[in-house]
């Protein structure tokens, strides 16, 4: 397996009482303590507004970050879980993607989607059609970013975006281009892109509906005759990864007591198990992600909810659960 590891950005709420002037060095020490670690990328959300409501703490723009820590690191891969297609007309993303890639000597991921966060369209005035519009959009925002990377002189009219002879140069390091991580589980539609665009797919809360999805995402590589061994197949976790069962629950009392300060009574509760059902010491995170290794999974990217606080167990989770995994 292979392993990615989150930058807290605030967008959870991981930056809570951090003084605004510590924000960036923070969340610098973070990433070089991922680079160091070993892991093979390190990740950030795109989002403008917090999770799981909207408040006043910081969330920091994803693309900003990405060009910071690629001139700020070194060797570590850089992506976004994921970029929302609709928030940057295609052109222009391809555009920034591929100063980005040269900054950091060709080590971007392009991380790609959809969209969901509805509020968010609303407060910053985008349109937020039905999925099918705006996974028509993701469709065709990714072919745009590919004729963009490939081609000298770019155009494409579609049913949502037109570019005319739109020329990206510098061209990204990497070739034949940037790879894309096509973030998404719809299986009629957003697989369908998967399977035709995809280095690698993101999806799955549980390892049943990872397998499940898996062999959607098969059958749709398949009509297009496409081999599904193409794509590697990726999914998110939350874990808190502490050396004894004691640090994790004095861990989970922590995170309590954020979630108490922004999320009301009745969705604690939901809220709190859903950031610390993979919490465990290194046996019981290894066993956990070992289940889903069993159902494909072949790349986690990890996001630490106290990273901005502790890198433990960033540190505790490479030094003993990648090495049982690999």
């Amino acid at each position: 397996m292979r392993f990615g590891a989150f930058v807290p950005q605030g967008w959870r709420l991981d930056l809570v009482d951090i003084a605004r002037s510590d924000h960036w060095p923070v969340m610098l020490d973070v990433a070089r303590t991922i680079e160091q670690a070993g892991y093979e990328s390190l990740w950030v959300f795109d989002h403008f507004h917090t999770v799981p409501v909207r408040t006043q703490e910081p969330t920091y723009e994803a693309w900003s970050l990405m060009a910071a820590l690629a001139a700020a690191t070194d060797t570590v891969r850089l992506g976004q879980m994921c970029t929302c297609n609709s928030y940057r007309p295609p052109a222009y993303l391809a555009k920034v993607a591929s100063s980005i890639d040269v900054i950091s000597g060709g080590r971007i991921e392009m991380g790609i989607g959809a969209g969901w966060y509805e509020h968010e369209y609303a407060a910053y005035g985008y349109e937020f059609p039905k999925p099918a519009v705006r996974i028509g959009q993701l469709r065709e925002g990714v072919e745009i970013m590919y004729r963009m990377w490939t081609e000298d002189e770019a155009s494409f009219d579609g049913e949502h975006y037109r570019i005319e002879g739109a020329i990206c140069r510098p061209k990204p390091v990497q070739t034949p281009h940037i790879p894309f991580w096509i973030a998404g589980g719809g299986e009629q539609l957003t697989l369908r892109v998967a399977a035709k665009y995809a280095a690698y797919s993101n999806f799955g809360t549980s390892p049943d509906e990872f397998a499940h999805k898996n062999g959607v995402l098969d059958g749709h590589c398949a009509d297009i005759g496409r081999d599904p061994g193409e794509i590697v197949r990726t999914s998110n976790f939350t874990v808190m990864c502490c050396e004894t069962e004691a640090e994790v629950a004095e861990k989970k009392r922590w995170i309590r007591s954020i979630l108490e300060r922004f999320v009301s009574d009745d969705s604690i509760e939901p809220r709190l198990e859903m950031v610390t059902k993979d919490a465990g010491t290194p046996e019981q995170v290894a066993a956990k992600l070992r289940t889903w290794r069993e159902r494909g999974l072949e790349y986690a990217i990890v996001n630490f909810p106290d990273a901005a606080y502790d890198r433990s167990g960033i540190e505790l989770f490479a030094r003993e659960v990648i090495p049982a995994l690999r």
